[in-house]
């Protein structure tokens, strides 16, 4: 498992040098190869040796030609012109990079190599904060499961105390005189449906089944955990609303504690 960014678009800062602008889509696919969700930001600074500078010159007549109509329309709208020369030089085809295209290959080469071998240890470093991220993902899982395994074991004790109290108002149904068999097996069946949790303790426990199975994938799996996430959340919630337990009631709220840890680290799984 790979840590990631929350975000769900990759989103890629891509800062490099005038001169590598036509390579732009090669450095966004070589990036994509290695990472596939975040975001991402890469900042290229290219210093040369002494030796190795650049041959540049500057089109004189267009940097000229830009200054004067920007000072033109600049002193028609009543503009400051205090900066206009700075900004004729920011406009395209003011300047021409005359190295040769073999250096130019060569510093791209080692460019792209650079980029590459920054890009693995990325991947490298999120695959090992992935495993740290993994563990404390089990660990809140296993939290919840520990807690429903309490929630089984006093349900038998939910039962009888329900039962007595089931018992004490039947008693008192049976004994009125306006006792109403229909209604008494419609109230039956309402304290059946509403107090029985036997469904949502199976269907927990085999949404921490398969979050537990989802989370050792190799695959890209950070939404998948997150809609398991929701889904034992579900469970969760029903049993609280259902149980009518004290003691059940302080479990689901240690459950809940550690779901809302699993949904807030979910965001960082790639």
């Amino acid at each position: 498992m790979r840590s990631s960014a929350a975000s769900d678009v990759y989103k890629r800062q891509l800062k490099i040098p005038r001169s590598f602008n036509d390579k732009d889509t090669e450095i966004r696919n070589l990036v994509t190869k290695f990472l596939e969700r975040g975001k991402v930001s890469i900042t290229v600074d290219l210093v040369y040796k002494t030796e190795q500078k650049p041959k540049i010159t500057f089109n004189k007549e267009i940097i000229k030609t830009y200054y004067q109509n920007l000072k033109d329309i600049a002193i028609e709208i009543g503009a400051d012109t205090t900066d206009i020369y700075r900004m004729a030089f920011l406009l395209p085809e003011t300047y021409n990079n005359n190295s040769t295209d073999t250096n130019y290959e060569e510093e791209w080469k080692q460019l792209a190599g650079a980029i590459e071998k920054a890009v693995i240890g990325c991947d490298k470093f999120r695959s090992e904060e992935g495993a740290i991220l993994q563990n404390k993902l089990l660990e809140y899982s296993e939290k919840i499961r520990l807690n429903l395994q309490f929630v089984v074991g006093q349900d038998p004790k939910r039962i009888v105390h329900l039962r007595e109290k089931l018992q004490r108002q039947i008693n008192e149904l049976v004994n009125s005189e306006s006792f109403d068999k229909n209604r008494f097996e419609q109230e039956m069946i309402y304290y059946i449906e509403k107090f029985d949790i036997q469904e949502e303790i199976v269907r927990l426990g085999k949404h921490l089944d398969y979050f537990e199975e989802a989370l050792k994938s190799e695959e890209a799996n950070g939404k998948k955990l997150g809609f398991i996430a929701q889904e034992i959340g579900r469970e969760i919630n029903t049993i609280g609303s259902k149980a009518n337990d004290a003691q059940i009631q302080r479990w689901v709220v240690e459950m809940k504690e550690e779901l809302e840890k699993i949904k807030e680290q979910s965001l960082n799984v790639l």
